[in-house]
């Protein structure tokens, strides 16, 4: 499942709703905490009656929303084949049940498919299965004209886009009498997991006779995220020691799984192969491999060893646990399974979806690490930055000074085209949430050192909450500032079809050409740019 376009949209106004009346009733440190913290959705009030359906659950039996009438409800809209945001939704409601204690007995966990080409009842008991929660929740299914109607009912979102199934990752608290009590998003934010679990069971603990207590006591500010340029020691699978993983290690391949993200037969082969590669990094002084289980949306902590002692024989990489998240977070990891290349000194260098790619050979997998090697695009330390800009005319040098900057304000980005007229300009759409932005953000980083003195470099934050962006752009340099915007909002200059999307104007202000998707190589962008931006294009 992807997450972006309409769906985001939904998720960015709702979560900027919530964090209004967060930041309003924020009289103490948690509420503070939690209103400041961009990878945690404090929720929304809601009011009035939730729509009642009925439909089908994972042993095929019909139910109906009223038939919870008496027990608070978290309702979730979840694809029954998602590999990135639901299982974090799923195990957070598990969690939101076992903090309650005895009380969670009058919790029920009901959720709805929101996958328009994924329907069957033997799509629901699959996940179900696969999450551990074939006994401890309802997952709904119907007819696609019937679901489609729940959908419209609570505001879902779900639909293919590019391929990718995209929806709204919405959780509904509603209260014993049936009533909508509270709205929460799920963010792609795997240390954000038990934190949301907390959320939801005090939203619950709030809707019952005498308030049980719930059974923990987490800060909700942010977890910080464990990225490739700090070191750290994850403990061994097979409880052997420690993996350190960050900066100093020469450059290293990193799979992040789960053991849910095929049967395990199959996943214990793809394991197994990759046995192949490792050899071959060995052997040609390719890096080395590392898997990395991310056990914070594992169904139990028996999954892994269990998977494990399936294997024929020892895997020839260590594998290391990512209990708290943080080190996925850090990586950036957005669905499972995920392959990262970063370098000796911790920047990300390549990586694959491999979700939605497949699983390479490792044939190719070795072909790719090289290709990535072979193409690295080197930040150049800010000195190095200021000397290549140093005398550009004034209004690019605006920019340079507000370089790395989130600048909000209505018409801001429009204003600033304005004040650029006769300078070519290159804006380029992007969110922290998507993957190929991260890829290609280096690429922007090395053609603005290069080309600004000439070419004006612009961002357009689409479609993303300010927290999250301007993390993103503390960890990602560039020397140019980004406006927020939404979709519609670039509507004027080009129809944004998805993100990353990078808009070419030439010196009369005319939009010349629009790219969609990833820049791969520096000499792709270079020459877009030679074009269309500084050539007679349009």
């Amino acid at each position: 499942m992807a997450l972006a376009g309409l769906a985001v949209a939904a998720l960015v106004v709702a979560a900027v709703v919530a964090r209004l009346h967060a930041a309003a009733a924020a009289n103490s440190p948690a509420a503070a905490a939690l209103a400041a913290n961009p990878t945690l959705d404090p929720g929304t009030p809601l009011h009035g009656a939730a729509p009642d359906f009925t439909l089908t659950d994972q042993f095929g039996r019909r139910m109906s929303l009223s038939a919870f009438r008496g027990r608070v409800v978290l309702l979730a809209f979840n694809d029954p084949v998602c590999t990135t945001v639901c299982p974090l939704t799923t195990t957070a409601m598990l969690d939101a049940k076992r903090l309650l204690g005895a009380a969670g007995r009058d919790v029920a966990l009901l959720g709805v498919a929101a996958n328009p080409r994924v329907t069957s009842v033997a799509a629901v008991r699959h996940y179900s299965a696969v999450h551990g929660m074939t006994r401890a929740w309802h997952f709904l299914t119907g007819p696609l004209p019937v679901l489609k109607r729940v959908w419209h009912a609570y505001g879902i979102e779900a639909q293919v886009v590019r391929g990718q199934i995209d929806h709204t990752p919405a959780l509904y608290v509603i209260s014993p009498q049936g009533q909508m009590s509270r709205l929460y998003m799920t963010q792609m934010a795997y240390s954000s997991v038990d934190q949301l679990g907390q959320l939801l069971a005090r939203s619950a603990s709030a809707l019952l006779p005498g308030r049980p207590a719930v059974r923990s006591s987490l800060s909700y500010a942010q977890a910080p995220p464990i990225a490739p340029a700090r070191s750290v020691v994850l403990p061994r699978a097979d409880g052997s020691g420690g993996v350190t993983l960050g900066p100093g290690h020469g450059a290293r391949l990193l799979l992040f799984f789960d053991t849910w993200v095929l049967p395990p037969r199959a996943l214990g082969a793809q394991l197994d192969s990759l046995d192949r590669y490792a050899s071959a990094a060995r052997r040609h002084g390719l890096p080395a491999l590392t898997a990395v289980d991310e056990a914070s949306v594992e169904p139990s902590r028996a999954a892994l060893p269990r998977l494990l002692r399936q294997l024929p024989r020892p895997l020839a990489y260590p594998v290391a646990v990512d209990r708290s998240g943080r080190v996925a977070d850090g990586y950036e990891v957005q669905d499972q399974p995920w392959l990262v290349l970063v370098s000796a000194t911790g920047h990300f260098l390549w990586y694959d979806d491999v979700a939605t790619t497949g699983w390479p050979s490792p044939a190719t997998l070795a072909h790719q690490v090289r290709a990535a090697l072979a193409h690295v695009v080197t930040a150049a330390p800010s000195s190095v930055v200021a000397r290549l800009l140093a005398g550009s005319p004034p209004p690019l040098n605006a920019l340079h000074r507000q370089a790395g900057q989130l600048l909000v304000g209505k018409g801001g980005l429009m204003a600033r085209l304005r004040a650029l007229h006769g300078y070519p300009v290159v804006i380029n759409a992007w969110a922290s949430w998507c993957p190929p932005c991260q890829a290609e953000f280096p690429l922007f980083a090395s053609a603005s050192a290069r080309y600004g003195r000439q070419v004006a470099f612009l961002g357009a934050n689409t479609n993303d909450t300010p927290g999250a962006a301007r993390g993103f752009l503390a960890k990602h340099p560039v020397s140019y500032p980004s406006y927020e915007a939404t979709s519609s909002q670039l509507g004027p200059l080009a129809a944004i079809g998805g993100l990353p999307t990078t808009i070419f104007i030439n010196q009369s202000g005319k939009v010349v050409h629009v790219h969609t998707g990833q820049y791969d190589s520096e000499g792709s962008l270079d020459a877009d740019i030679q074009t269309y931006a500084m050539g007679t294009a349009g």
